[in-house]
């Protein structure tokens, strides 16, 4: 389908949304106009008019809104030709190869993805200032042979002029939103009000003593929530109309790039966006921001950079993601076609001969991917943590997990404390030497099932033991780690774990927790391991 018939499709459907309001108003009109007109119209008649009155307004002003949003401003690194030759050169070379102008503008950002976006003008019919929004992060993942693929289905959109359609659509959507959030919103008002004068009369009928009726607000707002509903309705028709399209236009941007990049290339790099989106979801939030709520942040550059240690670390875990492929998309409204399908159709094409992988990471078109990554940083996080102390991984990992830790054993103290302890280890050891039973008296400070709430005896014990058991172990690891015998290591391919003084400590330790817990507790050899050199 060419521009001018997408074009003409999009108008259509953004004028279906302007009919709906105009006969919705026009419904409503010749409800008041025959309510009005009849020789024995009364008080209902009144509040009718005036309710259908209140039903145009959201309707009106959603027809109203003729300004399509603009978009917001790309956060990221704008990059020049000057400053990044060699990827310019790239994405102008796929943008030859896919017969269409290379956009006029290159911003790195911090997702996994590449997407495109044009400022259409005149219904999308005459084409604007073209951006290209490409994801550092995705850079990290790909080698240059699969960044070039992605580049082609992207740049596929331009020669397809698909982005010059997005205003009339954005438009559409954003009106069907606008005005649908108009009659909820009112709806909801209407419910609080409702709540709001039940609930004052309840506290009259309690006041003089009698029983107070249950908040009802059944019916209330039915009639803002029915428009609600039709244009809901219309909204799901919008989107799917559009949605056909759009994903229409994925696998012809699919056929783009497996031409000029190859159809192995394409495919790789499209099973490789399976694993990247997960991984660097657990990247973030296992690793980037481990240290935040401790106030600290990886070395510069290392906040995103530090990605690509965690996909070399797991290379062989990825396997699975790369041939385990969605067959659905990931919501009914999204643009894109299943992965699954997408790969199958490219992979069904002739072999061309060219290779799936050139061996040189898609990073190494960035002149300086370092510096690159720490502007990234300055972009896009908050003032407050670019003030963050910034540290070595390993050094961040043990301070973070130190201080979480302590953290977490506040609640142990508070449970050593009662029991008339200074709330350390050693003065716990010493309680228990006096006096065993202080183990099991900690523990009814903590939380327990029902069926431990209810044991007695040694079954009591049974289930406190496991409890103490974590709270003494957690002390010996701020007592270890705070005296540097002990340290908590990073791990890019495992969780971070404590690394003790000596081979065998491990076990040792096991042992003395076991001990220390036990119907008749032993503390020696937890003192002799925590007090050893």
């Amino acid at each position: 389908m060419g521009a001018y018939l997408r074009a003409l499709r999009a108008l259509v459907l953004l004028a279906g949304f302007y009919l709906l309001g105009l006969v919705l108003i026009a419904v409503l009109a010749g409800l008041d106009w025959a309510l009005i007109t009849r020789t024995d119209a009364g008080p209902l008649a009144a509040k009718i008019v005036i309710v259908s009155v209140v039903l145009a307004v959201p309707i009106l002003r959603g027809m109203t809104m003729l300004r399509t949003p603009a978009p917001e401003p790309a956060p990221g690194v704008r990059v020049t030709d000057a400053q990044e030759p060699r990827l310019w050169a790239a994405v102008r070379d796929i943008a030859d190869g896919v017969g269409t102008r290379a956009p006029d503008e290159i911003v790195l950002v911090d997702e996994v993805n590449a997407a495109v976006r044009e400022e259409a003008r005149m219904l999308g019919l005459r084409g604007g200032k073209r951006t290209l929004l490409l994801g550092l992060p995705l850079m990290t993942g790909l080698d240059e042979t699969q960044l070039r693929a992605v580049l082609g289905h992207e740049l596929g959109h331009y020669s397809n002029s698909d982005t010059r359609m997005m205003p009339l659509i954005v438009r559409g959507r954003t009106q069907l939103v606008r005005t649908i959030g108009h009659f909820l919103e009112r709806a909801d008002t209407k419910v609080a009000k409702e709540t709001a004068k039940q609930e004052k009369a309840a506290e009259k009928r309690l006041a003089k003593g009698r029983k107070a009726k249950a908040v009802d607000t059944t019916g209330v707002g039915v009639t803002y929530r029915a428009m609600a509903k039709i244009y809901t309705g219309y909204g799901n028709f919008y989107l799917r109309a559009t949605l056909s399209a759009a994903r229409r236009q994925e696998f012809a941007a699919d056929l783009a790039a497996a031409r000029i990049c190859g159809r192995d290339a394409h495919a790789a790099a499209l099973r490789e966006l399976n694993v990247l989106t997960p991984a660097h979801d657990f990247y973030m939030s296992s690793y980037a921001t481990l240290g935040v709520g401790a106030g600290l942040l990886p070395r510069h550059g290392q906040f995103f950079g530090g990605f690509a240690e965690l996909l070399a670390a797991h290379t062989e875990d990825l396997e699975g993601l790369r041939a385990d492929l969605p067959t659905e998309p990931s919501s009914p409204y999204d643009s894109h076609p299943p992965l699954a399908e997408r790969v199958a159709r490219v992979e069904a094409l002739p072999d061309d001969g060219m290779p799936a992988r050139s061996g040189r990471p898609a990073l190494g078109l960035l002149t300086d991917p370092a510096a690159s990554f720490a502007a990234l940083e300055r972009e896009v996080l908050t003032p407050e943590a670019l003030a963050m102390p910034r540290m070595d991984w390993e050094d961040l990992v043990h301070s973070s997990m130190s201080q979480y830790v302590a953290q977490g054993a506040e609640d142990i103290r508070g449970a050593l404390t009662s029991e008339g302890t200074d709330g350390t280890l050693s003065s716990l050891l010493d309680a228990i030497d006096a006096d065993p039973a202080v183990l099991w008296r900690i523990a009814e400070h903590f939380p327990k099932s029902e069926e431990a709430a209810a044991a007695t005896g040694r079954a009591a014990r049974a289930f406190a033991r496991p409890a103490v058991r974590r709270a003494l172990n957690q002390l010996v690891t701020i007592e270890l780690t705070a005296r540097g015998t002990a340290r908590w290591q990073l791990s890019w391919s495992d969780s971070a774990s404590v690394r003790y003084p000596a081979d065998g400590f491990a076990d040792q330790l096991a042992l003395a927790l076991d001990a220390a817990v036990a119907d008749r507790p032993d503390t020696s050899l937890l003192r002799k391991l925590v007090t050893a050199p």
